[in-house]
């Protein structure tokens, strides 16, 4: 089984009708999972999943992340539930508190993200444990800073961080220990001129950072500034060859899979990134 799979922007998603004729090619290619992002109020992550997984017949699809502010958790719980059932083996639900702006933007607290996390987990321990499901599923939570991993490794089956460089994912595995998933998100950009590589990279680099938690988590990885170096660690360029020695270093690290995010495009054009390098990377084992 290959170690590296595919995430996918969630802000901007395409029609269903693209969307089911790029996870095809997707499946096709090899790649051994892809998963996506979810805004509150934007395209619903199960539903999207369901998607996904009807469109192709290999592949596993994750949420990375499905949104706790967008749902109960007993929803949470019932839908991964539905859609496992549905499709067996194939379904991985990735959890994440999200950002202050969004329990905002519901009238809701953010003031104690680790209590919430933990509340709603057990609330859908508690709907489990009076429905259980038909299809067991793996659950990882979105985690960067310490308490969060420890959350991770205790309530859930592991962590999917995102946009962190490769020494996060060495700090994440010490944390998690051995036999709980590590799945982080690692932007890629196939282009070999470094000025052109850098400026989409600061971008896609300078949106990230305009979010306190993933700033911070760069901060305590040793980058104060947006500079060449971060811009780099931050996203894999170059050709085939260079993406994949970077998968190979945060699977080095501790990574269990890598999934690689195509820098600066939609559906289809994140596809036609993702073709070229697939034999590099899904070469790379684990």
């Amino acid at each position: 089984m290959t170690s590296v799979g595919v995430w996918l922007y969630g802000g901007r998603p395409a029609t269903a009708e693209v969307e089911r004729e790029q996870l095809a090619r997707l499946d096709a290619l090899g790649y051994a999972s892809v998963w996506m992002g979810e805004t509150v109020g934007g395209r619903d992550a199960f539903a999207r999943s369901a998607v996904f997984l009807g469109a192709t017949g290999r592949i596993t699809v994750g949420t990375g992340i499905a949104n706790v502010w967008s749902r109960p958790a007993v929803t949470a719980q019932a839908a991964a539930r539905t859609v496992a059932e549905a499709h067996p083996g194939r379904f991985v639900l990735g959890l994440g508190i999200g950002h202050p702006f969004q329990a905002a933007n519901l009238g809701q607290s953010f003031a104690k993200p680790l209590r919430g996390m933990r509340d709603y987990l057990s609330r859908m321990d508690e709907e489990a444990a009076a429905n259980p499901p038909a299809e067991p599923f793996p659950r990882v939570l979105a985690a960067i800073g310490p308490r969060m991993l420890e959350l991770a490794r205790d309530a859930a089956d592991g962590a999917h961080p995102f946009a962190m460089p490769v020494q996060h994912t060495a700090f994440a595995r010490e944390i998690l220990g051995p036999g709980k998933l590590l799945i982080p998100h690692q932007s890629v950009l196939l282009e070999t001129d470094p000025a052109v590589a850098r400026a989409k990279a600061r971008a896609t680099v300078s949106q990230i950072l305009q979010v306190e938690a993933y700033a911070r988590g760069w901060r305590d990885s040793g980058y104060d500034e947006v500079s060449d170096r971060l811009l780099d660690a931050a996203v894999a360029w170059g050709d085939e060859e260079a993406i994949a020695r970077r998968v190979r270093e945060q699977l080095d690290a501790g990574a269990d899979q890598v999934l690689i995010a195509p820098t600066g495009t939609d559906l289809p054009g994140a596809v036609d990134q993702l073709t070229r390098p697939a034999p590099a990377l899904l070469g790379v084992a684990a």
